[in-house]
């Protein structure tokens, strides 16, 4: 009896491990949104992160992940247009790629070989505040500087283009006038922590 337990629990692992997608996460920065996505799909079985890629050494997204015994993959500009990236990017075979405060542009190979299994986060609300040079207290500081009622998240599919995407999700958040740039970002930070990891994981599971 307990060997019948052990060879049917031991093919529920291998069914669970079989249906799990794989995910890789890009990062450029502190990678505060990459770790929230790590430590959610630690507790789901229909996702992981496998890796996490960043053009940055000093990038603090390294050592988050590395606390969470996730590994990395450091790059540079150069290594990522010429396509070692996309060599490297493939022997982790991912099912979806999350860019998570990720700066550089990713080239058409990875778009192409990857057709709407990449996502982006931006913090506003597309098209508005989109483009070149719009991302993090940028993007907030405009949103601040025109008098903007209202500010957001969007999830995008990611395409040559920055930000044109076709849109998956948006959340909106109010704002009184009296925000500072600071103060909106504490709202788009609270708006990503709870949103995006769940719109990963409903992409995943297709129940958009």
């Amino acid at each position: 009896m307990l060997f019948i337990i052990t060879f049917y629990s031991f093919f529920c692992i291998i069914e669970i491990i079989w249906g799990m997608k794989k995910i890789v996460i890009f990062a450029s920065g502190s990678g505060t949104n990459a770790e929230n996505i790590i430590k959610y799909f630690g507790n789901k079985d229909c996702g992981t992160v496998v890796v996490v890629f960043t053009n940055s050494p000093n990038a603090k997204v390294i050592e988050r992940a590395k606390n969470l015994q996730v590994p990395t993959e450091i790059f540079s500009k150069e290594e990522l247009y010429e396509g070692k990236v996309l060599q490297k990017l493939n022997s982790f075979e991912p099912d979806w790629i999350v860019l998570a405060g990720f700066l550089l542009k990713l080239p058409e190979n990875i778009i192409k070989q990857y057709p709407n299994k990449i996502i982006n986060i931006h913090p506003a609300l597309l098209p508005k505040y989109g483009g070149k040079g719009m991302y993090g207290m940028n993007v907030h500081k405009a949103v601040v500087e025109n008098h903007e009622k209202e500010t957001g998240i969007t999830i995008h599919f990611v395409n040559e283009n920055y930000d044109e995407g076709n849109i998956i999700f948006q959340k909106s958040v109010n704002l009184t006038g009296t925000e500072t740039p600071e103060i909106v970002a504490e709202k788009i930070h609270e708006l990503e922590q709870r949103y995006f990891p769940e719109v990963i994981e409903k992409l995943l599971t297709s129940n958009f």
